[in-house]
């Protein structure tokens, strides 16, 4: 991966961030799951993370965060200080009006806490898309007019046709998605930050940033280009602990791109599964962009991604099938900031 710039190679220069799927796992259920992500957001608040985003999927039997804004409420309403945003809102998926009257009662909930991420893919297959759409409804083709109408609602003003009257005047930090070029454009032409999905596009995030970086003009949000980075990490005592932990997201990936997704399965099912030859290629594929490892070898991808982009901020995501292995994941993250 070619350098975009160099300059940023120190983790303790950079924010850590944690991106939530709420997974569920084998043996588990919603509950467990949404509790989990709730216990997860109070334990980085202490260990000093930046924010607390929350993805939007559907129809997955292994992710409980599809009702983003709810979950949203309930982690913010746990904690103290750590942002609490979307990473992403689906906006097709949703009418702006609605978006904007949920993040806007957020905010007013939360005040200064809350951040509004917005993507424009559909977060699910089409099949779902169209359930959540609804026949001849949204479409991510117009997704640039949406996000000026979301934004439009937060702004006080009586010229509005329709108002949304929770959303003016709390309007929280609006972040743009992406996993290509489109949404790099699109934030820098708008002057506002950029979070880029490198865990499962990391082709892309040299040329996203690039096009974000070059493209972008000042906003009365931003006077800079801000890049936050999604990251996959999963960190343990040793390499090889790390490597049994991850092993059940390899598998997960699999189930999805045939067609069958699963709950997050244990390592050792994952270690049973009968894999062929072109399964275990996909999965190494996956997992060319993840960082797994030891702490020294998890500071070493982790330094080696600022060295190659100058990100500001990097958001960790991990899926492992124990809580306590991922809550010990993002400790042992937290302490490369300072050794």
């Amino acid at each position: 991966m070619a350098r975009v710039v160099t300059g940023v190679t120190s983790l303790s220069d950079v924010p850590l961030s944690v991106l939530d799927l709420s997974p569920i796992v084998s043996g588990g259920d919603v509950g467990m799951a949404l509790r989990n992500s709730v216990d997860l957001a109070q334990y980085t608040e202490g260990l000093g993370f930046n924010r607390y985003w929350l993805a939007e999927h559907h129809n997955m039997p292994g992710i409980a965060s599809s009702a983003t804004a709810v979950l949203i409420g309930e982690v913010a309403a746990a904690t103290k200080t750590i942002r609490v945003g979307s990473g992403g809102v689906m906006l097709p998926n949703h009418a702006p009006l609605v978006v904007a009257e949920q993040f806007g009662t957020l905010e007013a909930f939360h005040p200064g806490r809350i951040d509004l991420g917005i993507g424009r893919a559909p977060g699910t297959d089409q099949r779902t898309a169209l359930a959540l759409r609804g026949p001849g409804g949204l479409s991510a083709e117009n997704f640039p007019q949406q996000l000026a109408e979301l934004i439009g609602y937060f702004e006080p003003g009586e010229g509005h046709a329709v108002r949304a009257a929770p959303a003016e005047g709390n309007k929280p930090p609006v972040w743009l998605l992406g996993s290509s070029g489109f949404s790099a454009q699109l934030a820098g032409s708008l002057g506002l930050p950029f979070s880029f999905a490198h865990h499962f596009s990391a082709q892309n995030t040299i040329p996203a940033v690039q096009i974000y970086r070059n493209a972008f003009r000042p906003s009365e949000v931003l006077q800079e280009p801000y890049v936050m980075l999604g990251v996959s990490v999963i960190a343990a005592d040793t390499d090889e602990r790390a490597q049994w932990l991850a092993a059940p997201s390899g598998l997960t990936f699999l189930s999805l791109r045939s067609g069958r997704p699963i709950p997050l399965p244990t390592p050792q099912q994952a270690a049973d599964y009968p894999y062929t030859e072109m399964d275990r290629l996909f999965i190494e594929e996956r997992f060319d962009s993840n960082i797994i490892g030891s702490p020294e070898t998890v500071r070493k991808g982790l330094e080696t991604l600022l060295a190659d982009t100058a990100a500001d901020e990097l958001m960790i995501t991990t899926m492992v099938h124990d809580h306590a292995d991922r809550r010990h994941s993002y400790d042992l993250v937290s302490t490369l900031r300072t050794a």
